[in-house]
């Protein structure tokens, strides 16, 4: 009993080691109970058994623990959780994109219920909007799926016949076919600012959807057809995927979001602005789901990526398709057989407002809060300031993680609707590339940086390396990385508080604040403890 007792206390993350430790080795809940069978039958757990020792609700006896590690070859105390092993407690998710997650432990604590009481307060507190926390949900879900999303991309293909390029008379008469009725408004762009971030934005109203079947369209739209195909598109998308149940939210070019234009009806209503609103997530996750589904109809996944492959991933190939650059690089993140993409849209002085990462590249600020510090070397927000609309490969060593990275991206700047420029960006990881050819990238890209330090943080590609990824830009078939290589490597950072370079080009102190040791602390009490005694 005295053991037993002793493996509950310890027992925090063994259902989590167990659960990564059987996916990393690609074993099945039956596999897994099969192995334990064959090393003894009497001690080992059934499938059912097994899944709940995984997900927190059981706790193995010390001789069904004995097996498992027998089958895994570990020590029992590795199970346990003194001194837990980061990388066993950090959920597996295989070759899949995004940001590393984190262990859900003590599993009771983060029960549905328990979750679904926490979640709203938490938000309130931070100040974050519900449109803004299911954005969050949205790019979680989006990058672990790695922009994979089949159902979409099958009722897209049923709409548009996988029909590449689409004319505006055919997206018309698709919106006929199926009894949608057109009805245009005129609306000129206002300048709004934010209180919070005392940005100015012009931002227009583009389109919405009334149940059960009529589309408004701005008129500014007919100046602009490849902007009026995608809203037109998108509008199709909410017939086909949500029955055209008004259930969306507006189209807006600009900053603000469609919560900004929630009217304020009583201080007692606006007040619950600040939580999340179940309404909120569900018409962000219908506005993403119908984005995704204009960009498959427009471009249709197997067409597209041969006619990427025909010109070597070239962003300008939207004006074959007429369709727009922004929509261009979304779709690449989507169908590129090669999976490690980022997109990003950014307005100054410095908001994101749309970001993918299925690398899991760090960001210098996020979509929800503006980041005062971010850092100005990175390729999309090098074009902030320049006078001209043009684009500009780049590539980037990037340290994350307490490992050197290195990018390549393609940025141009645009402006939306409203007429209000941004600067649209997309690029891929490229160590996965140059570790599936055997090369060592870590050391590549720590050869790089160290390069780049010496000389002010931006410095030509040396030859050897400029030959290695000269050869990964060949095997990708993507002509910016080859452009990114005629130019100076950038040294980048998350931070400008965290700048890697010497001096630092932000003339700026990193963060010397001390941290505070609180194990030497619980040593120094009990040596002193003990020396008392």
């Amino acid at each position: 009993m005295k053991k037993l007792n002793s493996l509950i206390r310890n027992a925090h993350f063994l259902g989590t080691k167990i659960r990564n430790l059987r996916k990393r080795n690609n074993l099945t809940m039956e596999d897994l109970s099969a192995r334990c069978i064959k090393e003894n039958p009497d001690a080992s757990p059934s499938v059912s058994y097994l899944s709940m020792i995984e997900r927190g609700k059981r706790v193995p006896s010390e001789d069904m623990l004995k097996v498992i590690a027998q089958v895994f070859q570990k020590d029992i105390q590795w199970f346990l959780d003194d001194a837990p092993d980061e990388e066993a407690i950090i959920p597996f998710k295989g070759k899949r994109g995004g940001i590393r997650g984190m262990a859900l432990e003590p599993s009771l604590l983060f029960s549905n219920d328990i979750l679904e009481i926490a979640l709203p307060e938490l938000v309130s507190q931070a100040g974050v909007s519900g449109q803004h926390f299911a954005h969050l949900l949205i790019r979680a879900y989006q990058e672990h799926h790695q922009n994979h999303f089949p159902d979409i991309e099958r009722a897209a293909e049923e709409v548009g016949k996988k029909e590449m390029p689409l004319s505006l008379d055919k997206i018309m008469a698709i919106c006929k076919n199926m009894g949608l009725e057109i009805i245009w408004f005129d609306r000129l762009p206002a300048e709004i600012s934010s209180n919070e971030e005392n940005i100015q934005s012009n931002n227009l109203v583009r389109s919405f959807f009334v149940k059960p079947n009529k589309v408004y369209l701005n008129t500014q739209l007919k100046s602009q057809e490849m902007r009026l195909k995608y809203d037109l598109a998108m509008q199709i998308g909410h017939l086909v995927l949500h029955n055209g149940d008004g259930i969306k939210s507006m189209s807006i070019a600009g900053l603000r979001s469609n919560e900004q234009y929630i009217k304020k009806r009583s201080s007692d209503d606006y007040s619950h602005r600040s939580t999340i609103q179940t309404q909120d997530i569900i018409n962000t996750w219908r506005d993403f789901e119908c984005s995704f589904f204009a960009a498959a109809l427009l471009c249709p996944k197997v067409p597209f990526r041969q006619l990427l492959d025909r010109h070597n991933y070239e962003i300008n190939v939207g004006h074959l398709l007429g369709v727009s650059t922004a929509v261009i690089m979304r779709r690449m993140t989507a169908v590129s057989p090669y999976p490690y993409w980022h997109y990003l849209d950014a307005y100054p002085p410095g908001k994101l407002k749309a970001i993918y990462r299925g690398n899991g590249i760090p960001l210098p600020w996020g979509n929800m809060r503006m980041v005062l510090d971010p850092c100005q070397h990175w390729g999309v927000f090098r074009l902030f300031d320049s006078p001209k609309n043009h684009t500009s490969s780049q590539i980037s060593v990037l340290e994350a993680n307490d490992q050197s990275r290195l990018y390549a991206c393609e940025s141009t700047k645009v402006y939306d609707l409203a007429k209000n420029p941004h600067v649209i960006c997309t690029g891929i990881d490229l160590n996965p590339a140059l570790e599936s050819q055997g090369k060592d990238a870590q050391s590549l890209a720590e050869e790089l940086k160290e390069y780049c330090s010496k000389n002010g943080g931006a410095v030509s590609i040396p030859d050897k390396l400029k030959k290695e990824l000269m050869s990964i830009a060949k095997i990708l078939n993507i002509a910016w990385i080859e452009r990114g290589l005629e130019n100076p490597a950038r040294l980048i950072c998350p931070r400008s508080s965290d700048c890697p370079r010497n001096p630092c080009c932000y003339n700026q102190q990193k963060n010397n604040a001390q941290t505070i040791d609180l194990d030497a602390i619980q040593k120094d009490i009990i040596n002193s403890v003990n020396t008392q005694d």
